[in-house]
């Protein structure tokens, strides 16, 4: 990448912050996704989580890093992999580049193919282009429960615990 395309998505990156990412996302979004991962929870037996990004840290953005490194850095970090059914998600935005990135943990991604994935992010980044990040939230939740249920529906009577928490995180 030329230095001048890095100085630019550096200036980018660091004039977004967190307050941004509430800006997205007011209060009132934030407990319609709690709300809504609540209750597709209850459904099947995975577990959803949503980070939204303003920009990328400093040392990602001083080494290049991808939004998709980051994801996967945060599927980590967030313990998204550690379910006991292994099939945790991932809805990772990150504001500063307009980009959306899918992680689901070995037990859903076997079942699913690359084109649901796919097709799935690109009907959020339409509701992102037009500045609807709460329903294109919303809209991917309620997809990617689909495919739980679908995949990993819950038995009758089958305890079900809350193994990552279901607020959004704002970085």
């Amino acid at each position: 990448m030329a230095w001048f395309q890095r100085l630019q998505r550096l200036l980018k990156h660091r004039s977004l912050d967190a307050l941004d990412a509430r800006r997205a996302l007011g209060p009132a979004a934030l407990e319609a996704l709690k709300e809504r991962i609540e209750a597709s929870e209850r459904l099947h037996s995975g577990e959803l989580r949503v980070v939204v990004e303003a920009g990328l840290p400093l040392s990602y953005l001083m080494r290049d890093a991808t939004a998709r490194e980051r994801a996967v850095n945060l599927f980590g970090k967030l313990r998204v992999w550690d379910t006991e059914h292994n099939n945790g998600v991932l809805i990772y935005l990150l504001l500063a580049e307009h980009r959306i990135e899918l992680l689901a943990d070995r037990g859903l991604m076997g079942e699913i193919d690359g084109l649901t994935w796919q097709r799935l992010v690109e009907r959020m980044r339409e509701q992102f282009r037009a500045g609807r990040f709460e329903d294109g939230l919303i809209e991917a939740v309620e997809a990617v429960s689909e495919l739980l249920v679908e995949h990993f529906p819950r038995a009758a009577g089958e305890a079900n615990p809350n193994e990552l928490p279901d607020e959004p995180l704002l970085l």
